[in-house]
């Protein structure tokens, strides 16, 4: 007998289409064109979620007594992205240096925050302390680009409605360059996290996520919902009205003490650091909390939710994402004539601010101010502006309070057309009358005739201020 021969496989396809036309299907197909089950896709990682990310340059940076309010009392989660490992630091309990000090300061963060329920911290790789107070300088020495794409990823990983970051401003006992350098970036982080164009290979999602040798990272695009910025100027009169203020003497009502004394806890795991974990534990033995007692203020940089200035961090936040704001972005400035203005982070800010939409920044105080010790060193920079179509001859002037002294420098300067010419004044300071406020106006003219003129105000500091970071000098090189 004659075998008979079984359906082929793969038939073919106008014999397939006959038979459906005639009501026939084979058996043997149906099995092979049955849809596949797959798993379905997963979510983002709810490990990571946050409420609030803070981003800081160093730990204990953040605002320990505002997180213990908001996790203890209010169930938020937070997460921490610190920009450096604080390694260019002193050391108050042993000899650990450099690298050194990086790691142990790294343990400590996380120790202290764990203290407080802050489990998801995170350090910039490739980073390092940056002495000085030249927002500038510290950008630079960071990394920014590579900088910047690790605070998007950790964005768009950990999801915040709320960012919060030291002040993106030069003002007195503000004018650390690594906190405005992770203010910079945090303020950039929240204007690109939500662009999908912007490290796009973040937001790529694998071909296979479950094998190895992936090169995209499949994140999602996240659109924050409001930025807050913290300061520890020492003058707090411009940031009144700005944003919301925390009484540090109120009682936690979930750990049955002020606010204050939890946030002396926390700080006290800081111990290689004299202005925070000695200062905390001298404040648990004497019960001595002056400093711990300050209220937590935040200024307001932007809202995409609404919401009022002074009103609670959480005001109109909604849970979930949010679509994309894309801000305006930079726009040049229209200048004519011959024209002086401070420069390097004073010059920088004035543009950032508003291409990220904070340009209500500049209000907050209308004369630029800075912080010297008396004796001390002050080095300014200045740019001098020639928008004309032919060369200008400059002479620039300062008029200096009784007891300061000017290094000798050029007072005149041929600017080329179209062309800007940075010029450095060194001043010293007087000695004596620590905490007094002075000013000192420069004045530029040409041809005979004044075309501008830059006022700043000196804080000669008392000798307990924390006005100015470091000793004796102050200098935006």
């Amino acid at each position: 007998m004659q075998q008979r021969t079984a359906f082929p496989v793969r038939p073919n396809p106008l014999g397939c289409l006959l038979l459906l036309l005639m009501g026939v299907w084979p058996t043997a197909m149906i099995g092979q064109l049955a849809p596949q089950t797959t798993t379905a896709s997963p979510l983002p990682d709810d490990r990571y979620k946050a409420d609030i990310l803070v981003i800081v340059a160093h730990s204990d940076d953040e605002p320990a007594g505002y997180l213990i309010r908001a996790i203890s009392d209010q169930h938020k989660r937070v997460a921490v992205l610190d920009g450096t490992r604080s390694q260019a630091g002193g050391n108050e309990v042993g000899y650990e240096q450099a690298a050194a000090i990086g790691e142990v300061r790294e343990i400590e963060a996380r120790r202290a925050l764990a203290s407080i329920g802050v489990f998801n911290v995170w350090f910039m790789s490739g980073t390092t302390d940056t002495p000085g107070d030249n927002v500038l300088r510290s950008l630079e020495t960071w990394g920014h680009g590579a900088a910047l794409e690790e605070a998007v990823r950790i964005v768009r990983l950990t999801r915040p409605e709320v960012i919060l970051t030291w002040l993106p401003h030069f003002v007195v006992g503000e004018n650390h360059g690594d906190h405005q350098a992770s203010a910079v970036i945090a303020t950039e982080a929240f204007d690109l996290a939500g662009d999908p164009t912007a490290f796009p290979e973040q937001v790529s999602f694998p071909r296979d996520r479950k094998g190895i040798g992936n090169l995209t990272e499949g994140l999602r695009p996240w659109q924050p919902e409001k930025l807050y910025f913290f300061s520890d100027a020492s003058q707090m009169a411009f940031m009144k009205e700005q944003g919301p203020v925390y009484s540090a003497m109120d009682v936690s009502p979930s750990l049955h003490m002020p606010y204050y004394r939890a946030a002396a806890l926390e700080e006290s795991y800081y111990l290689t650091q004299g202005e925070t974990g000695q200062a905390a534990k001298v404040a648990l033995a004497t019960g001595n909390f002056k400093y711990f007692q300050l209220p937590d203020r935040f200024i307001l940089g932007k809202s995409l939710v609404g919401g009022t200035v002074t009103g609670d961090i959480f005001e109109g936040a909604v849970r979930g994402p949010i679509p994309f704001a894309p801000v305006c972005g930079y726009r040049p400035q229209v200048r004519e004539g011959i024209s002086i203005e401070l420069g390097d982070p004073w010059a920088f800010y004035r543009k950032f601010w508003p291409a990220h939409g904070i340009g209500h920044l500049a209000d907050l105080m209308k004369v630029p101010e800075i912080g010297v010790d008396p004796g001390g060193t002050l080095e300014l920079p200045f740019l001098l502006h020639n928008d004309t179509d032919q060369p200008q001859s400059i002479n620039l002037s300062v008029d200096l309070p009784s007891g300061w002294t000017e290094k000798a420098a050029a007072t005149q300067y041929s600017v080329r057309p179209q062309d800007v010419y940075p010029v450095w004044f060194v001043l010293t300071a007087p000695t004596g009358n620590g905490g007094n406020w002075q000013q000192i106006t420069w004045q530029a003219e040409s041809r005979g005739q004044t075309v501008g003129s830059v006022i700043v105000k000196i804080l000669l500091n008392a000798e307990d201020s924390r006005a100015g970071w470091g000793a004796g000098s102050i200098s935006i090189r």
